[in-house]
């Protein structure tokens, strides 16, 4: 098992080498977007290239920023266009109504600040949670802020994991493992304290 790892890793290493900076926004757009592709078989090995000295530190953190930020905006992108009229004429025969799409709405448009952070720090969720935001049309700036702050925080983290683990990179997968369970942990975290903060503020 280690073996198909280290191999694994090498090829992945490799190819990101030979894209280079486009090659890393690109992938990276495409795990932000509706592509299954995942960001921890791209920027771990970016790290690593950085470690080696063959790729800028900062370049790579910036390079899985922008892609990740480009691929959330396509997603909102598409949302803004073609989610609500598609929710609106056929949600009815996945039981949801106008009024289910107007509370999602208005949930959205109070708290997707917090949803939008916390959904990027989140498996699977990461990739989707720009949807909803686009349908109920959250402010593009607040949106393209906390999604900044949510993927600059996973980037940076797979990023310094690759880069701090040097030539052990066959230990990748377990403490990705670790990383992985931190990034909920973190998650949980932000949105319970977000509801006590809320509660708080109400009792005020």
């Amino acid at each position: 098992m280690t073996e198909i790892l280290a191999a694994i890793t090498s090829w992945l290493v490799n190819t990101v080498g030979q894209m280079g900076y486009t090659g890393i926004t690109a992938l990276m757009f495409l795990e932000s977007s509706f592509f299954p592709f995942p960001s921890e078989v791209v920027m771990p090995p970016a790290g690593y290239l950085a470690w080696k000295g063959e790729m800028s530190l900062s370049a790579v953190l910036a390079a899985g920023i922008a892609g990740s930020i480009l691929g959330a905006l396509f997603n909102y992108w598409v949302a803004v266009k073609l989610g609500r009229p598609l929710l609106l004429k056929y949600g009815k025969y996945f039981f949801i109504s106008e009024e289910s799409v107007a509370r999602a709405d208005a949930f959205f448009l109070k708290h997707g600040h917090v949803s939008t952070l916390v959904g990027r720090l989140l498996p699977v969720i990461r990739q989707y949670i720009s949807l909803p935001a686009g349908i109920a049309r959250m402010p593009l700036g607040s949106f393209t802020a906390f999604t900044t702050l949510g993927a600059g925080v996973w980037v940076t983290v797979l990023t310094l994991l690759g880069y701090l683990l040097g030539e052990h990179q066959e230990f990748l997968a377990r403490y990705l493992h670790l990383i992985t369970l931190g990034c909920v942990a973190v998650a949980v975290i932000i949105a319970g304290g977000y509801v006590l903060w809320l509660k708080w503020r109400k009792k005020g």
